[in-house]
């Protein structure tokens, strides 16, 4: 009985004799594998660079083999630096999505974004209220006797690079308002008007050697020209008992109102050339402090130091083409008439 029990759990002569070190479940892929390397056949060629490696290792040949087909990186390089083209801000359609422009300053800043609203914050407080100024160790201080309160400086072109800086960054301020290119040039004095650790005036000037008078069609006054244009008609439009209600219609002249406008913008001006000693090149008070005199005592300022031991009068004053707001304070400050000049008429 045990003979047949052991011919039957013998095995087969005719079955291949497996391995006793391998597993059942260990399946070869080596054919399968150099089946799919050799596929299409790409040669590609690699420098070994050996810098980056330590010299005191030694490799041996089939280390070397390996490393051949490596492509090593170069030392203190970043690989794959790509650029970052992350989205900051989602537009769904938010009105305030693009660059937001203040109405005061005109800065131009994007809301919700902390530096720019910091940035905005200075930008506009100094367009406002001044340029932050702490003041300097040697400062030519101009004495004006109607001055309440502050100091005015004088500052020129020979003065030294922090007061020329401190000029530059001013003279960018008023650009804003008077438009940028032209304010400032290496022979110009420039007055300051300093109050409250803050420049809130400055004032160009530059020797000149004649200008021109306005012309009598420039100047209007107020009283004559509202008679002159206005005529008044009233007529009676509803009336309740005792009680009457009427409409009064002002008509103006048509020809009046075009030649106020056209003189608002454009200075006529004489053609006989007058002499006059101090051009007034552009002035400019920070919004908040205008109405205070403060250009009144920056041209009293101009007028009697521009030249050392001389007060000017009025009349040796000329002034550039101004703006509609320089032009109402001109007026009042000469009285009504006064001077322009041209870049031609420089010294």
């Amino acid at each position: 009985m045990q003979s047949k029990i052991s011919a039957f759990f013998k095995p087969d002569s005719s079955t291949p004799k497996e391995d006793e070190d391998q597993s059942p479940f260990t399946v070869d892929f080596g054919d399968y594998s150099e089946k799919i390397i050799k596929g299409p056949e790409i040669i590609t060629t690699y420098k070994r660079r050996t810098a980056c490696l330590d010299s005191k290792e030694s490799m041996n040949q089939d280390s070397e083999e390996k490393f051949t087909n490596l492509r090593l990186p170069k030392c203190g390089n970043v690989l794959n630096k790509k650029r970052n083209y992350a989205q900051l801000h989602l537009e769904v359609g938010q009105s305030n999505f693009l660059l937001h422009t203040c109405k005061e300053c005109g800065f131009k800043y994007a809301t919700g974004d902390e530096g720019d609203e910091r940035i905005h914050k200075t930008v506009h407080k100094n367009y406002t209220h001044g340029i932050s100024f702490k003041g300097w160790r040697n400062e030519k201080i101009i004495d004006v006797p109607l001055l309440e309160r502050g100091r005015i400086i004088l500052v020129q072109g020979d003065d030294p690079h922090t007061q020329q800086n401190k000029i530059q960054d001013i003279v960018k301020m008023m650009e804003m308002e008077l438009g940028d290119g032209w304010i400032l040039h290496k022979n110009c004095k420039v007055y300051l008007f300093v109050s409250s650790q803050r420049v809130s005036g400055c004032l160009v000037t530059e020797s000149i050697t004649k200008a021109y008078r306005i012309s009598t069609n420039s100047v209007i006054k107020k009283d004559d020209s509202d008679t002159a244009k206005e005529t008044r008609t009233s007529s009676v439009s509803l009336q309740f008992g005792n009680v009457s209600f009427e409409r009064e219609i002002i008509r103006r002249d048509s020809s009046a109102v075009e030649s106020e406008k056209g003189i608002d913008g454009i200075i006529l001006c004489e053609d006989e050339a007058v002499p006059a000693v101090c051009g007034i090149r552009a002035i400019w008070v920070a919004p908040y402090n205008r109405r205070k005199r403060i250009a009144t005592n920056l041209l009293e300022a101009a007028r009697k130091s521009f030249h050392t031991g001389v007060t000017l009068e009025h009349t040796q004053l000329a002034f550039s083409q101004p703006t509609s707001l320089g032009k109402a304070l001109i007026s009042s400050y000469t009285g009504g008439s006064f001077l322009v000049y041209t870049t031609a008429d420089l010294y």
